[in-house]
């Protein structure tokens, strides 16, 4: 599989960008009328805020990644610059489901694939490590979609929750909403509260080398 977008030329990735931003100023300004017509004026204060947060991934991601303060690991794995020994992971965003995830997949094999990124990512990371672009790192992520007995088998322990992180998550909830159900292929309701921060250093992860390869493979197949 590939990136859709980035397989894009630049003027084509520029007039995707203009074509999503004029629909979602066409869908604000209906809810707006509608929400004067009904007198629901709450809904014209929610709806702007709602599609920003929808759409914002479509266009921070790209600029960020050209201004090298977020780096692919994988097609689904995404890292942020370096800070004070801190290594900040993260999973793909609902701009990278919708370029990535091949729609033919159902909910389970769309799961199995990005968890197959996540899994990628990492050795992306150790071989970097091994070949000593990077130091020995902190790694540290915050995830509703891997569990405590999954983290820590690849590597990852639970350490208290990053505040910031968690409010983000929950003002971003419309988004993950979508991605969520976008990965499972149907509508599904994420459970925030279930998130958790893991962390672990790179040098213990790369003794987890053998074993993240085994299962690298297997969720290939």
């Amino acid at each position: 599989m590939k990136h859709r977008f980035y397989a894009k030329n630049k003027r084509e990735q520029t007039k995707l960008q203009i074509l999503i931003a004029a629909a979602a100023i066409v869908f604000v300004i209906l809810a707006i009328v509608l929400a004067w017509i009904s007198k629901i004026y709450l809904l014209a204060a929610f709806i702007p805020f709602l599609v920003l947060s929808i759409i914002a991934p479509f266009f921070d991601v790209p600029t960020l990644k050209k201004s090298g303060k977020l780096v692919y690991r994988s097609l689904l794995f995404i890292t942020e610059k370096p800070e004070n020994g801190v290594l900040k992971i993260h999973g793909g965003t609902l701009f990278d489901y919708v370029f990535v995830l091949d729609r033919n997949l159902n909910g389970k094999q769309r799961n199995n694939f990005i968890i197959q990124q996540y899994i990628e990512g990492l050795l992306v990371l150790i071989e970097e490590h091994e070949n000593k672009n990077l130091d020995n790192l902190t790694l540290r992520g915050t995830s509703y979609i891997i569990n405590e007995r999954t983290a820590q088998r690849i590597g990852f322990n639970v350490v208290k929750s990053d505040s910031v992180q968690q409010i983000i998550l929950v003002l971003n909830y419309f988004n993950i909403l979508l991605s969520h159900s976008f990965a499972k292929n149907q509508l599904s309701f994420p459970k925030l509260s279930a998130s958790k921060t893991f962390e672990t250093k790179l040098d213990d992860l790369a003794q987890r080398k053998t074993y993240l390869n085994q299962l690298n493979s297997r969720l290939k197949k």
